[in-house]
């Protein structure tokens, strides 16, 4: 398959109506900046409210505008799966719809991405405003500390969806299976490609609601982590070579015998 565009920006959305329309038009402000083209695939997780229409009326004026409908809410790992396989850009930039993450940060990720040669340009929201701070403080502590200690996991900030990466490496994860979407970053290194940081920055959310709390965060975020680790311990590089064939020689036919 051939991906004649730079970039794809995946975003899942679930219930973002009210976020849809200045996402767009973000977006599409920093998409002018890639000569070798580029799109925006909105991947709509089964949503119950009007995401979907807000985004079919905003695509005939914008073709690079693209909505994947989920047959119903599977999730972020799984809108994830399906947004990168449907990409069409040699590289794969991720946001989420909320509007938290800043669609500005990406040209300076792609740029990073092709200068240190690296594989994956992760985001590092240092700078955070949320209402629920110690909540999400809470529940980002717990993160980190359970996964520096059983993954080794040295990434600052893995929730952060902000990122750029290849699209082949993106193949590779297994995000059809729910949670994994925590572990990007690390599986990425697991590959053995290079991950490297980049502050980014990071905006209160402006309308709708936060999906995310205590028992939907932080106990989840701790089984999947396990289950993480129980891959992590299994996977094993897939590492080959093939000996040199046998020089192609051509067998002449036999002739048919024609009888006068």
């Amino acid at each position: 398959m051939s991906h004649p565009l730079r970039l794809s920006i995946v975003v899942p959305a679930f219930n973002e109506q009210e976020n849809v329309a200045q996402l767009v038009e973000e977006v599409g402000a920093v998409l002018s900046r890639f000569d070798a083209g580029a799109e925006l695939v909105l991947v709509d997780d089964g949503s119950t409210d009007a995401t979907a229409e807000r985004c079919r009326e905003l695509m005939p004026q914008r073709p690079w505008l693209r909505l994947l409908s989920m047959s119903r809410n599977v999730g972020q790992s799984a809108a994830f799966h399906a947004g990168i396989r449907a990409a069409r850009g040699e590289l794969i930039g991720m946001l989420d719809a909320d509007l938290q993450n800043d669609p500005a940060d990406l040209p300076a990720m792609v740029e990073a991405l092709d200068t240190r040669r690296a594989d994956w340009v992760q985001g590092n929201r240092q700078k955070r405003q949320d209402s629920n701070s110690i909540v999400r403080t809470f529940s980002t502590w717990v993160g980190r500390t359970f996964r520096s200690r059983l993954l080794e996991d040295t990434i600052r900030d893995t929730g952060c969806s902000c990122r750029v990466f290849k699209r082949s490496i993106g193949l590779q994860l297994p995000l059809q299976y729910r949670g994994m979407h925590r572990f990007m970053p690390v599986y990425a290194r697991r590959l053995g490609y290079q991950v490297i940081e980049m502050d980014v920055n990071h905006r209160a959310r402006a309308a709708g609601e936060a999906k995310y709390g205590m028992w939907n965060r932080a106990l989840p975020g701790l089984r999947d982590l396990f289950a993480a680790r129980w891959m992590f311990n299994r996977l094993r590089p897939v590492e080959f070579s093939e000996e040199p064939s046998a020089p192609h020689v051509e067998i002449p036919r036999a002739q048919e015998q024609i009888n006068a």
